[in-house]
């Protein structure tokens, strides 16, 4: 594990890199047309400028109303974050909604709806960006 040398204190690696290490749920070829940016998104949520409180209740209702058309891979972006570490004792993390939005989705009621979530490639907006696969409905 390689700590960030800006943030000396921060034990977690950086999200990017732990959902590029989370195992392949998916068809691997599908995998990797994905995080070469060539599928392209059938829908796209863009939660800049909203808090956590607006942002959570808007992406399960994306996720669980795109899954229910069929829609397979969908875009949510977040934006990169602003840097508000003040040198605090507490590191404090920037981009909050970059580093909640994997966290609702691993758990209920997204979790079911979800086979596959990783960083989006730069096409569609890199770090600050999430390509979402969807299981199909049964």
């Amino acid at each position: 594990m390689q700590s960030d040398p800006r943030r000396p204190n921060d034990l977690l690696r950086p999200i990017g890199e732990r959902l590029t290490a989370a195992p392949v749920q998916m068809d691997q070829k599908s995998y990797g047309k994905m995080t070469r940016g060539k599928l392209k998104p059938e829908g796209r949520l863009d939660l800049h400028g909203m808090t956590l409180a607006e942002a959570h209740p808007e992406l399960i209702a994306f996720v669980l109303g795109a899954q229910a058309v069929g829609k397979r891979l969908v875009l949510v972006i977040t934006g990169k974050g602003k840097n508000k570490d003040e040198g605090y004792a507490i590191p404090v993390r920037h981009g909050v909604l970059r580093h909640q939005v994997p966290q609702w989705l691993a758990l209920p009621p997204l979790k079911q709806a979800i086979l596959q979530v990783t960083p989006a490639h730069i096409r569609h907006g890199g770090q600050g960006a999430y390509y979402v696969y969807l299981r199909r409905r049964r």
